[in-house]
């Protein structure tokens, strides 16, 4: 299939919905002429060493903004440094940088490069990230840096993910954790989002952050590409309250040849997020021609529904152009309709079809009865019959995290 770049005079934020799940907001980030196209990057062989302890070290002296020690690295003899916060384990040589382009090795040390130095902050509904079952109706502060450990075809986000790689500098703000948290606590929001990017690539930044907004009352989610380490998410876990992960296929050949990663190491952190006690929900972009065999989408459905739960929310949200993906076309509606019905023979409870709102997929129904308990318009709370996180007709709890919180709201 052949590429087509993006240039000055095609935008493709324009040929998706403004507010497209996950995407950065279309003001909050400015985007100069593409650069150069990305290098092929391959990921490390993995290995699983017995790492010492990953306490958090101190920032650094503010002489270079956003540099600090890195968390999660195994100094080698030749000075080369084996980084173990994602999945790729990269090998880092003297001077190099693994493939999220934001972890550097300086001499034998490994470094964060974007530690508090901030692309995007700005509240959105929970919903758009999308999360419909972690405090719904509510707003997240949501937060991001450069970079990232994949580079998926088809990123919206690509202006600021693969930033490093294609030669841009978007404009960044100095914004430590606390700044954050202050931010969100005057936003009014209920949690901080780390997202836009693999927020694993800012882990020191992402667990600063979320160590202090756990002490102020507030929650902290991830919208992420499911390629921790199990040392990662062991240190995630105790302030991580919710993850919404794309499972972007089920096959190692789409991973390899769309994403420049794996398939299996995904599924691995899935089913650890929710061992740990990470609310989990999953979304996976229907792409035309690459991932939408029904065949693979009922085997990722079942995967779901034996691994992680039936109550397990699966978004299905539809492909729009972007980045080098500008010649498939978007996802046609029934597409979307077919791999919703996928999934509910599957035995998946919740399924919400995305990125396509006149299909009016917001709804949430008793898993139990039926009853529709939440439902919405786009990104908002129309209706919201819960009753202590419970169905009013047979009392059965909705699947979920904070939905006690959320009382009836009325229309909005």
């Amino acid at each position: 299939m052949a590429t087509i770049r993006p240039t000055t005079t095609v935008d493709p934020i324009s040929r998706r919905p403004e507010e497209a799940y996950t995407s950065l907001p279309v003001d909050a980030v400015e985007v100069p002429p593409t650069g150069t196209p990305p290098p092929e990057v391959r990921p490390a062989d993995p290995v699983e060493p017995v790492l010492a302890g990953a306490a958090r070290p101190r920032p650094g002296d503010g002489t270079e903004p956003g540099v600090v020690p890195a968390i999660l690295a195994e100094s080698l003899p030749d000075r080369s440094v084996r980084c173990h916060a994602c999945a790729h384990r990269c090998l880092i040589r003297p001077g190099r940088r693994g493939i999220c382009q934001v972890r550097q090795n300086r001499d034998g040390t490994l470094v964060s490069l974007v530690y508090g130095r901030a692309v995007a902050a700005t509240l959105e509904p929970i919903e758009k990230k999308p999360l419909y079952h972690a405090w719904p109706g509510t707003g997240a502060y949501s937060i991001s840096t450069v970079g990232c450990n994949f580079h998926c075809r088809f990123c919206q986000n690509w202006e600021i993910s693969q930033a490093p790689r294609e030669g841009l500098a978007p404009p960044t703000i100095d914004l430590p954790p606390a700044e954050v948290v202050a931010r969100a606590r005057a936003a009014g929001a209920r949690s901080i989002a780390y997202t836009y990017v693999e927020p694993t690539i800012f882990i020191e930044y992402a667990l600063d952050t979320a160590r202090l907004a756990r002490a102020a009352g507030l929650g902290n989610v991830f919208v992420t590409n499911g390629y921790q380490t199990p040392e990662a998410l062991e240190l995630l876990a105790p302030v991580l309250d919710a993850a919404n992960v794309d499972l972007k296929g089920f096959s190692d050949r789409f991973y390899r040849r769309v994403c420049g990663a794996r398939l299996q190491p995904v599924l691995d952190a899935l089913v650890l997020m929710r061992r740990l006690g990470i609310w989990v929900e999953v979304t996976t972009l229907v792409v035309p021609g690459w991932n939408d065999d029904p065949g693979e989408l009922a085997a990722l459905a079942e995967w779901i529904v034996s691994e992680l739960g039936p109550e397990t929310p699966w978004h299905v949200s539809r492909f729009f152009p972007a980045y080098q993906m500008l010649d498939v076309p978007p996802t046609p509606v029934r597409t979307l309709v077919e791999t919703t019905e996928i999934g509910r023979r599957a035995g998946l409870k919740h399924v919400y079809p995305g990125n396509a709102p006149e299909l009016g997929g917001g709804t949430t129904r008793c898993a139990s009865c039926g009853q529709v308990l939440i439902r919405r318009r786009g990104y908002r709370i129309v209706e919201n019959d819960l009753v202590g996180g419970c169905c009013p007709r047979c009392g059965a709890r909705l699947a979920g995290i904070g939905l006690a919180e959320v009382q009836q709201r009325g229309v909005a």
